[in-house]
């Protein structure tokens, strides 16, 4: 199908040089016409973060009719279940996701993107940071690069974001981290991943991580932090203070996120729908392996075409 571009008034705005671009002149929802959905969709895959301003009328379902435009919803989360039917609650009442990670990476067929929307926010604070990781491996050395490469590290959903900073005195905290490690997730991704759509090479690390294939836990932890820092430099990163009517879109395959927990005791809640993606493949050709804990029910695997033109 070829898509003719000037059918739309969206506009994109970049914002910083290696992540993120603002996109205007939108109304989201599900009657979002085709050729301001492929701008979308090549926005994303440009800029990995996208946000939108504006959309005070988007409501859940419309969320998710517009998620249906760019691919196939997820369930809203492998193990917890009581946080929504077709969003995932990001709610501050049940913790605080203040640690660096890409979505749900302890399962096989980790989300291709993650649609965002504001439904209360804090007076002051709560914005949320992205990290490009396709910026991050273009800027390790050769050496680093062929190391990186080579090696292979465990996901599992016993290394949740929840377990940062835990608050002890709310009750809700604990009993969400339960219900997050209700059932148990181990998967061996890559680190360095093929973008599917796009070709790029990305470094897939995170909070998730339980180790480093074939090394030991003092060497796993070193060459985390060699990774993961390259990651979170901030000449790699954008950040977003967040305003009523917000959305923000995320290649999930091309980026790790942090939401600043800057906020003090204020409420801060938002809605996460997150689109079917592929099982990340190596720079030699090899896929990642389940380990423990089928997610045939979370998510379909998505069957990647090229973008249309």
């Amino acid at each position: 199908m070829t898509v003719d571009y000037a059918q739309t008034t969206a506009t994109v705005t970049k914002i910083g040089a290696r992540i993120g671009a603002q996109v205007d002149n939108v109304r989201l929802g599900g009657d979002v016409d085709a050729a301001t959905v492929a701008v979308i969709r090549r926005a994303l895959l440009e800029h990995k973060v996208i946000f939108f301003r504006g959309q005070d009328h988007l409501t859940e379902d419309g969320q998710y009719e517009f998620a249906q435009l760019l691919g196939t919803p997820t369930t809203p989360h492998p193990t917890v279940t009581s946080h929504g039917v077709k969003s995932l609650a990001i709610d501050s009442e049940y913790g605080r996701a203040n640690s660096w990670h890409t979505d749900v990476t302890f399962v096989d067929r980790i989300p291709k993107a993650s649609i965002l929307r504001a439904v209360t926010l804090p007076t002051y604070g709560g914005s949320t940071t992205w990290a490009s990781t396709v910026a991050a491996y273009d800027s390790l050395p050769e050496p680093l690069k062929r190391l990186a490469e080579s090696l292979r590290a465990v996901h599992t959903n016993l290394y949740d974001y929840a377990a940062t900073d835990v608050d002890r005195s709310n009750p809700n905290t604990d009993a969400y981290r339960a219900e997050f490690q209700s059932d148990y997730y181990e998967t061996e991704h890559p680190v360095v991943r093929v973008h599917p759509e796009t070709g790029e090479r990305a470094l897939l690390v995170g909070h998730f991580v339980k180790r480093f294939v074939g090394v030991s836990t003092s060497e796993s932890q070193a060459l985390f932090r060699l990774f993961q820092d390259r990651v979170t430099r901030l000449e790699n990163t954008t950040r977003w203070n967040w305003q009523p009517g917000d959305v923000a879109i995320w290649d999930n395959r091309a980026t790790q996120h942090y939401a600043v927990d800057d906020y003090d005791n204020q409420p801060r809640k938002l809605t996460r729908i997150t689109l079917a993606g592929d099982i990340p493949v190596a720079v030699n050709g090899v896929k990642s392996t389940s380990l423990h804990g089928n997610a045939e029910h979370y998510s379909i695997i998505e069957e990647v075409s090229p973008l249309e033109s």
